[in-house]
């Protein structure tokens, strides 16, 4: 189950500040997203053993107080609607001004819990300074530091506390596949849903989904027998369509994250675009299977070399990781969509294989025996053992000797060998040496 907190507040606070460490201080496996003007968009975090998402709001608005304004709105707005948790940033150095009033009018309609944090207390002669916030009337007040961690540990302990435990329905059905279809907007996710669902729509059962307007749908058509994750239905608010791009990815993340399986698809016509990296950068974080769906096909004008020289490049612009299948569809004239669900199981098997220890040891020793590790400074880095992880994803641990020695490119040629070796197509790896 997703649970997203949100960080909102006006630019220079400490927002970004805050979302490192929320995402790093805490071992989260997950580097910052490439933003639109700026580098932090969204991360993973951890607070006693509970995993969440991180959303920081604002910081790429550009221009006058005007549009600052109106930017930190849309995104509040939006933040209110989609996060589980929010957290309030405020500026303890200069005090409660008209951007911080204008945030706090939006927080006080809400229904979410609100978390304020009152930033850059640095040192002791900063305590007390944030009594003023409390003003505000939206709930109690973190004094801390974001820079140096000091007040974090009290804000996360009463953060999870806040989380959505886990949906009845989702556990109930816990034993099938979840696929999602993502994408940024008016790709055709909604038909795609309709073309799989429409004609038959009695067969198929509702189920109450996650927190907010996403339905996971039972779907029980041709031999299929899998949980769909439809996000196609975004609302269609005036107050989002200006920074579609932040809403898409926000709504994004809780589907990939209640998913096995993601159905990326992307716009023939437009490519892949920054924004589609983003949804991809989730997916791969997330351990996510993947299906890249490249939509409207039909509008393209093509020749025998177009699919070919198109896949190309798109597994060029998702690389490193472009062991994917590729399906080129219309939803219009409903081509290759039964492929599509087809391809979605078989990548949902290849990310819950478990290969046998001593299988694995048997083919990845030889090759390692035949192409080593490179000698570092005159050592030599012995790898004798390999063993599967018991996660949800394909994790593989090797264990040796200097595990420090192992350079980035031998890792991806282990990698390589086992999709190579074995079925991960569409299917993420993580790989660790470990001393032995």
């Amino acid at each position: 189950m997703g649970n997203i907190v949100a960080i909102v507040g006006r630019p220079n606070v400490g927002k970004s500040t805050l979302f490192n460490r929320l995402t790093e201080s805490n071992k989260a496996i997950v580097k910052e997203i490439s933003g639109v003007t700026r580098d932090r968009l969204y991360g993973r975090g951890e607070w006693n053993g509970v995993d969440f998402s991180v959303i920081d709001t604002g910081g790429y608005v550009q221009g006058s107080e005007d549009i600052f304004e109106g930017e930190i709105r849309k995104q509040v707005e939006i933040a209110i609607d989609e996060a589980n948790v929010i957290i309030f940033v405020l500026d303890v150095t200069t005090g409660i001004v008209d951007l911080d009033e204008v945030v706090a009018k939006l927080l006080r309609k809400s229904k979410k819990k609100i978390f304020i944090v009152a930033n850059k207390v640095d040192n002791t002669g900063r305590f007390g300074l944030s009594s003023e916030f409390w003003s505000l009337g939206l709930g109690d007040v973190y004094d801390l530091s974001a820079a140096n961690g000091s007040g974090t540990g009290d804000l996360l302990d009463d953060l999870v506390k806040n989380f959505d435990k886990e949906d009845v329905a989702i556990l109930e059905n816990e034993g099938l596949p979840h696929i999602s279809i993502v994408g940024k907007p008016n790709v055709g996710k909604s038909s795609l849903v309709n073309a799989l669902t429409g004609e038959e729509r009695n067969i198929v059962t509702n189920i109450s989904g996650t927190t907010r307007d996403a339905i996971n749908t039972r779907f029980k058509l041709f031999g299929f027998d899998f949980m769909l994750i439809d996000t196609a239905g975004i609302r269609k608010k005036a107050k989002v369509t200006e920074d579609i791009e932040y809403y898409s990815v926000l709504r994004s993340v809780r589907s990939i994250e209640n998913s096995d399986v993601c159905i990326f698809m992307i716009d023939a016509e437009e490519g892949i675009q920054k924004q589609d990296l983003h949804i991809f950068y989730i997916i791969e974080k997330n351990s996510k299977g993947v299906v890249v769906l490249v939509n409207k096909w039909d509008l393209v004008e093509k020749d025998h070399k177009t699919m070919s020289e198109y896949e190309e490049k798109v597994r060029e612009q998702l690389a490193p990781f472009n062991d994917v299948p590729i399906i080129f569809t219309s939803t219009i004239s409903k081509q290759r969509i039964h492929k599509t669900i087809e391809k979605a199981m078989e990548v949902f098997e290849n990310r819950i294989q478990k290969i046998p220890t001593s299988v694995l040891n048997e083919v990845m020793l030889e090759i390692i025996e035949a192409t080593p590790p490179p000698s570092v400074k005159g050592k030599y880095v012995r790898i004798k053992y390999v063993q599967q992880l018991p996660t949800h994803a394909p994790a593989f641990a090797f264990f040796c000797n200097l595990p420090q020695y192992i350079p980035d490119s031998y890792k991806r040629f282990i990698e390589n060998r086992l999709r190579e070796k074995f079925n991960f197509s569409g299917v993420p790896i993580k790989i660790f040496f470990r001393k032995k």
